[in-house]
């Protein structure tokens, strides 16, 4: 059997994220077996090298995953032949010049959302790509997660009918930091940091409701709710970035869909994100891992009366849709399709188009939220 290495610099993975979902859960996983296998039979091992800006966080994690390279000189990093895939999960203010110096050193690029802190950029960045010829993506990890993966089998299917409402509730209370240290970096809600909600989750937000129709117009409203948290050295700041987002959309074919996301609420749904879609023939409620559906025919005839308790369990008459086969860590399975689309040149749709798309519609949000306005959403000519 064939095996041949692709040298993936990996700029940002110190962060949350890039060491979590991008380096443990998927580059590492994929090398500890013998590389990816592909359709001709033939494995691609992935070999990284570690980026960033702090030689004491690279050195410690190298060390922590046995990983013999390492480096805070990216431009070294991307002259070197060897090394043909360059992804990006650092800062979102350094991520457009990052990828503009990528591409020009002729990598493929891969990269966390969003693209850019705003549209010209984030436009400028495909067109780049495009011009070099380079392959490109950009990581669109919900569509991989089991209870959306479910999601879409049943609208495939025909299950819902014709789908009337998508609403999607999303995230969680952050700890301010003063008696329970936050969950989230503190930059997420410094504005000047590339921190906001509306440009964190938008994107997110984008590639999923596309699943169902193309974002047509939208009214947006978004708030700062904790004025003042406390950061990682337990130092008082001021909160700049928006850290909730409520939005209205209409998408292509009359379906409306509405948006609660916020770092300050208190969960009381089945999961962390929950899509719930109803049609004329079912509806559905999709988490990050479990789905579950409700037929025409199960519908319960429900009516309420303030003179007795409720007599209906509305939670009863949903049933589990069953997981199909296994399912792999949803970052892993969009790198696989990623690898396998720069060695065979197979179908890989969530390109940097795609991530223009999602800064779009955040930049859009911010507009409406401002102008207090609806909003159209044009198609993005890229």
């Amino acid at each position: 059997m064939t095996t041949r290495r692709i040298g993936i610099i990996m700029n940002g993975v110190t962060g949350r994220m890039g060491t979590n979902q991008h380096l443990a859960h998927s580059i590492l996983p994929i090398r500890e077996e013998g590389g990816l296998l592909l359709p001709d039979g033939s494995r691609l091992l992935p070999d990284p090298i570690l980026i960033g800006r702090n030689a004491d966080k690279l050195r410690a994690l190298a060390e922590r995953f046995g990983i013999a390279r390492w480096s805070t000189d990216l431009d070294a990093a991307l002259a070197d032949p060897d090394d043909t895939l360059y992804f990006d999960s650092g800062a979102t203010q350094l991520r457009a010049d990052n990828l503009t110096r990528a591409i020009a050193a002729g990598k493929h690029v891969y990269c966390e959302k969003p693209t850019a802190a705003g549209l010209d950029q984030a436009v400028e960045i495909v067109r780049l790509a495009s011009s070099a010829g380079i392959r490109h993506g950009v990581v669109q990890d919900k569509l991989w997660a089991p209870g959306i993966a479910k999601l879409r089998l049943l609208l495939d299917g025909g299950f819902f009918g014709r789908v009337l409402t998508v609403r999607i509730e999303g995230c969680y209370w952050v700890f301010e930091g003063d008696k329970e240290p936050p969950q989230r970096p503190s930059w997420n809600y410094r504005k000047e940091d590339g921190g906001s909600m509306i440009l964190d989750m938008m994107p997110h937000y984008r590639y999923m409701l596309d699943i169902f129709g193309a974002v047509e117009r939208m009214t947006c409203t978004a708030a700062t709710h904790i004025p003042r948290r406390w950061d990682e050295a337990g130092q008082l700041y001021t909160a700049t970035a928006d850290d909730a987002v409520f939005a209205l959309m209409e998408l292509r074919g009359g379906i409306i869909a509405q948006i609660t996301s916020s770092w300050c609420v208190r969960v009381r749904r089945d999961d962390i994100i929950t899509v719930q879609v109803d049609g004329t023939e079912g509806s559905a409620v999709a988490g990050l891992r479990e789905c579950v559906l409700q037929p025409s025919g199960a519908t319960p005839r429900a009516q309420w009366s303030l003179d007795m308790a409720e007599p209906i369990d509305f939670h009863a008459g949903w049933r589990a849709l069953p997981d199909r086969g296994e399912y792999k860590n949803a970052f892993r399975a969009q790198w696989e399709l990623f690898l396998q689309h720069i060695a065979c040149g197979t179908d890989f749709p969530w390109d940097l188009a795609a991530g223009a798309r999602g800064v779009q519609l955040a930049e859009l949000a911010f507009e409406s939220w401002h102008d207090r306005k609806w909003v159209e959403i044009p198609a993005l000519a890229v």
